[in-house]
């Protein structure tokens, strides 16, 4: 398992929080989606199959775009 985190600076809300942990609990080999509305900071724990590349691409689909 690896663990990651993605700065969303767009999260504001428990809504926001439903929308991006709706999306990435949909991706196979994501386990773990934690979201601290305040840090805004989104924690993944996943396999080594998920990518980086995946993961901000399924933030994006939930409307949230992932800080550089």
């Amino acid at each position: 398992m690896i663990e990651k985190q993605y700065k969303v600076p767009e999260i504001s809300c428990e809504h926001c929080v439903r929308a991006i942990t709706n999306e990435l609990t949909s991706v196979p080999g994501i386990e773990v989606v934690n979201i601290d509305i305040p840090t805004k900071l989104v924690t993944l724990r996943h396999s080594n199959d998920v990518s980086d590349e995946q993961i901000v691409a399924t933030i994006a689909e939930a409307g949230y775009e992932v800080a550089a």
